[in-house]
């Protein structure tokens, strides 16, 4: 037996703002939103499509993002960890702040193989080396 992760919520104060980056980041789209809640992921399924896949393994998760009056204190004690998949890590990191990241310092050295970025509420994650060919191989 085992349980499967389906869904990851972010508290946040504004969740159609998030929504719109996130799914800029993730290629992710909106997939629900009521005042105060917005639900983004992979393209929707039918829901027999999608229970039936979530039995079966793994899915990715959506994302749900939720207001909340409290602001954001202090580092992540979890956070996202993205690899672009078809350009190298740097320009990801470039498209990615256009869309509103910042550099985050979190006590890094320099000497990291990541890049810190925070989304446009402060929230911290990481742009891991790029999987696109040419820039990454098993061999």
């Amino acid at each position: 037996m085992s349980s499967r992760m389906t869904e990851i919520s972010i508290d946040c104060a504004d969740p159609e703002r998030l929504a719109t980056f996130w799914c800029g980041v993730l290629g992710y789209e909106v997939l629900d939103a009521e005042d105060g809640l917005v639900e983004i992921g992979p393209a929707g399924r039918p829901d027999a499509e999608l229970l039936d896949a979530v039995r079966r393994g793994p899915v990715p998760p959506t994302i749900f993002l939720c207001r909340v009056p409290e602001p954001k204190q202090g580092k992540n004690r979890l956070h996202f960890d993205v690899s672009p998949v078809d350009v190298a890590q740097a320009e990801e990191v470039a498209r990615i702040e256009a869309l509103g990241a910042t550099r985050a310092d979190i006590g890094q050295t320099g000497a990291e193989s990541w890049v810190v970025l925070a989304d446009p509420e402060g929230n911290e994650f990481c742009v891991l080396r790029s999987l696109a060919p040419g820039e990454f191989s098993l061999g």
